[in-house]
This record gives structure tokens, sequence and C-alpha cells, in this order.
């Protein structure tokens, strides 16, 4: 949706723009502060719709800007109505700074009650928009912002809460730097590839021991509203950017659909600002009170075991945890966090649950005692289904770095492992990373969900099965290319004695040139 909205993209650069000619450089800090402006703007929008909805019907509603609020650290007591956007916006710039700064923002801080994990991972966040100049210019953007997505939502038939989602995501795509311990955010492209083979569906418990901005739980979420609506009314299905079908999400969201989902996703991340932002994305997209918490699933206070139906997840690739602090559940033999968390998710799993990781090449293919351990653990205690190497272009910026996506089930019986070398991913492989045409995206959800009805089984292709046998005999290596087979091509040449004569001809014209140039010589 957001991608053919040139309106739409051209004001979220303006608005990065802004920041950056403001003084806040770093993307992080940025979208955290854009992200506080847009849950103003948000959250008065959404009380508004609340009490017209209400008046209509009749019924009561609260709304929650109706009382008084103190100002936490004063005697200070504001009607809540002047803490909506609508009202604040129009205050002159350095008052309504100030005004942002001590009473909405502790405010919104508070907005999910104290229990909430919104409100805990709220309670360090600060507000730190320097001048009233730049927040009028941000305002202003975000005003025009939200006019495009009713007037998107109107005109083109979209949700008005899908495409507030799409221009969340688009904020956050514009994060072009690397995290720390290897950290970067996944593709959107690539998460729906991995919702596509993984399958979650509505009402299964779905945990990412690594979340970032939350990206993977977002990828099932909208999986399970789109599987909704293929199977009670598959004519309002279309197909994306990306080839994947899509639907309206909100046209499925009853109450007790929401009720489900709202105890579905489960997150965690060691970096507190990306538990907000992760946060905050699931809520931007219609997920209310989403579970999203700081806490390093390595460590020895993790103890979610067997309890998920479903992990996706792209843990850190580079870094090591302390031997001290690692969990006794895990038992390999390294302190490689790229590894470790591997077992990790197969520990999270129930029996029968099912994952979706992304890891570096080197898990795949090098040796080492624990790395064989881990391919030994997927290919003896789970049934490993796939292993699709992926083009080391699919990370960039932030990373060249080549990987591959494993998907297994926990207990159950690996007979074959069915494997696919990805080539192209939609986009350039350059720092650029623009659409192009070609995709094997769409061929893998196709050529995956067949894999197991083919009798043929020809490894010249680019997808293929190998028996577990072989794999074992080749010390569990699960490198596409040991296994693939070498396409030769036949040269056919021409007689020998038919390129003789081509030779001959050649020395004529040559002898000819020659004796030429020596006669201009004389």
């Amino acid at each position: 949706m957001l991608q053919n909205n040139s309106k739409l993209k051209s004001l979220i650069d303006k608005l990065w723009q802004s920041f950056w000619e403001g003084g806040i450089a770093n993307p992080l800090t940025a979208i955290e502060q854009i992200t506080y402006l847009l849950f103003m703007k948000r959250l008065d929008d959404l009380e508004m719709k609340r009490e017209r909805d209400a008046e209509f019907t009749g019924e009561e509603y609260t709304s929650r800007f109706t009382g008084k609020y103190k100002i936490p650290g004063s005697e200070e007591v504001v009607n809540k109505n002047e803490l909506r956007w609508s009202v604040f916006k129009h205050k002159p710039a350095d008052e309504m700074l100030l005004h942002v700064q001590t009473k909405v923002f502790p405010f919104l801080k508070e907005l999910n009650g104290e229990t909430a994990p919104f409100t805990k991972h709220m309670k360090n966040a600060v507000f730190i928009i320097p001048n009233g100049r730049l927040l009028v210019t941000a305002i202003n953007i975000v005003e025009e912002i939200f006019t495009e997505i009713g007037k998107d939502a109107t005109e083109g038939g979209h949700s008005f809460q899908d495409i507030q989602g799409d221009v969340y995501e688009m904020l956050l795509s514009e994060i072009a730097t690397a995290g720390k311990n290897g950290q970067f955010r996944t593709p959107r492209h690539i998460i729906k590839l991995m919702s596509e083979l993984i399958g979650p569906q509505l009402g299964q418990r779905i945990g990412d021991p690594a979340c970032g901005t939350g990206g993977f739980l977002l990828g099932a979420y909208q999986y399970i509203l789109t599987d909704l609506v293929r199977k009670n009314d598959p004519n309002k299905l279309t197909n994306d950017e990306d080839g994947f079908e899509r639907a309206t999400m909100s046209a499925v969201i009853t109450e007790k659909v929401k009720e489900i989902l709202e105890d579905s996703f489960f997150g965690y991340d060691i970096d507190s600002t990306m538990v907000r932002l992760g946060l905050m994305n699931l809520m931007m997209h219609g997920i209310d009170e989403p579970q999203i918490d700081y806490k390093d699933t390595l460590s020895k206070s993790y103890n979610e075991d067997s309890i998920y139906d479903v992990v996706m997840a792209n843990p850190p690739f580079t870094g090591n945890i302390d031997k001290g602090d690692i969990n006794e559940s895990l038992k390999l033999p390294t302190t490689k966090t790229e590894l470790l968390f591997v077992e990790r998710i197969y520990n999270m799993l129930k029996m029968g649950g099912t994952a979706a990781v992304i890891v570096p090449s080197g898990v795949i293919q090098n040796s080492g005692n624990a790395i064989e351990s881990v391919r030994k653990l997927l290919v003896e205690k789970t049934e490993l289904k796939a292993v699709i190497t992926m083009p080391s272009g699919v990370f960039k910026p932030y990373a060249g770095v080549s990987t591959a996506i494993l998907l297994f089930t926990k207990g159950g019986e690996t007979n074959q492992v069915w494997f696919y070398d990805m080539k192209a991913d939609g986009y350039s492989l350059d720092d650029k990373r623009n659409k192009i045409i070609e995709s094997d995206l769409p061929d893998i959800v196709k050529q995956f969900k067949a894999s197991k009805q083919k009798s043929k089984n020809d490894r010249k292709k680019k997808f293929f099965l190998v028996d577990k046998k072989e794999i074992i005999e080749n010390n569990y290596d699960l490198n596409l290319i040991t296994y693939k087979e070498d396409v030769y091509e036949e040269v056919k040449y021409d007689n020998p004695k038919i390129i003789l004569k081509r030779l001959e001809k050649i020395e004529s014209v040559i002898n000819k040139d020659f004796q030429e140039l020596s006669a201009l010589m004389k």
C-alpha cells in the first residue's frame, strides 16, 4: 500500500530531514521521538472516534481524556482534555514544547496502567525534542501524514489501521545502521516468506527470543489475519509488492479474534530502545497490549521452555556471552550467541512446535564441535524440513553476511531435508536495495509446499531433497553446495578442418596488411 503512495513517502522523508536539521541525527533516537508524536496523534483520533461512536449508539463511554491528571513530581493538576493533540497543537511553539514535555508525555508514559509492559518500559523514556520550532514543524508534518492516510483509506479502499502501520514500518526501515551485538532489522519480505513457510494459526502462542522492533511477531500477526480472510472470503485477497497474498487487516478483527491475538505474541530483547520500538510497532498495528519485555533469553533469568507453538527469529550473529551467565538448559559447548540461540529456540518450542530461524552460513557449513552439535541436534531431534540459502546482499545496507533460513519441528523425525538456493529476493543486492522483477520468494513457497509430493529429485536444479543418511555421512553438513550437482553445459566445436581453413583465411588477411604496411615504410 505505502509503496504506491509517493506523497506519504515524501512526507516521511521530510519528517526525517526535519529531525536531522533539528540536531537529532541518530536514527534510533529520531524514530523514538517521532513515534511519541504519532502516538499522541493516534490516541486523540482514536478517542474522538470512540466518543462519536458512543454518542451515535447511545452507549456510555468514558474517554481517556476525561477527568483530572496530576503532574508527576508536582502539585499541579490539569484537565486531561488539555493533553489532547487537537488541543495542544494550537499553542505557541515554546509554550507547546513545555506543555508536551512536562504534561502530555508523562501522561502518555502511564497510558496503559502501572502494570502494563508498555508503562514499565516507558518509565525511563525521555522526550528530547530540543526546541519549539522543530516540534511545530514535526507536528505539522504528522498532521499531513494522517491526512494522507485518511485520503488513501477513503479513495483507495484501504484500512486506515493498515496504512498507519505501513507508515510506521516505513519509518523503521530508515534505521540504516547496525545495532549492538550484530543486530539488524530483518527485511519485511523475508519475514513474509518465513511466515508463509511456517503458517502460524489463530490461537497459537508465538515467540521471538531476540525480537528487536517486533518484525517477526508482526509478520505472524499479519499472516494469521490474511489467512482468516483466505478461509472466509478469498475474493478480498490481493497480491502485495512481493508477490504474497494480503488482505485488509481490520476486516477480520472481531472482538473475539482481538482477544485471542492479544495473548498470542511474546517477544524479548536486551536493548531497551528496541523493546520500546517493538511495543509501539505492534500497538501501531492494532495490538493494544503487546507482550514484549526486556530480557536476555540466553541467561539464567529466562525459563520459558516448551511453551511456544511457533518461534520465528533472526537472532544476533556475532557476540559471546559470559560462560557463567549461560542458562543451565543450554548444553552446547560454546559461548557464541548464534549457536546458543538455535538451542534456545529448540528449547522454547512445545513438542510439535515449529520454528523458522535465520542463521549465518557458518552454522550450516563450518566445522567445530559446537557447530556440528547444533546441526546434529536439528537432524536427530527435530524434523528438519528446509534449509534455504540466501544471497549475501539480502541484509544490505546493514551487513553483507551470507545467511540461511532453517525450518524445523521439535519432536518430529528427519527423513529428508529440502534445500533451496535463493538467487534473487526481489531487490537489488547492493546497498540501494531497489525493487527488481526477479524474485525466488513466491517459487520458494510453491516448491516447498509441493516438495513432499515430488518423486523426481534433480539436484541440478535450485531446489532438491537430501536423505538424512547422506547428511549424517557428511558429518551433518547442511551446506547446499555439498549436495548440489554441478551443471556442465556441453560445448560443441567445429570440425578441425573447418577451424584450420578459418585460421588460413585470417593469416592471409594479416599477411596482406603486413605487406601494405611494409610498403608504406619504404
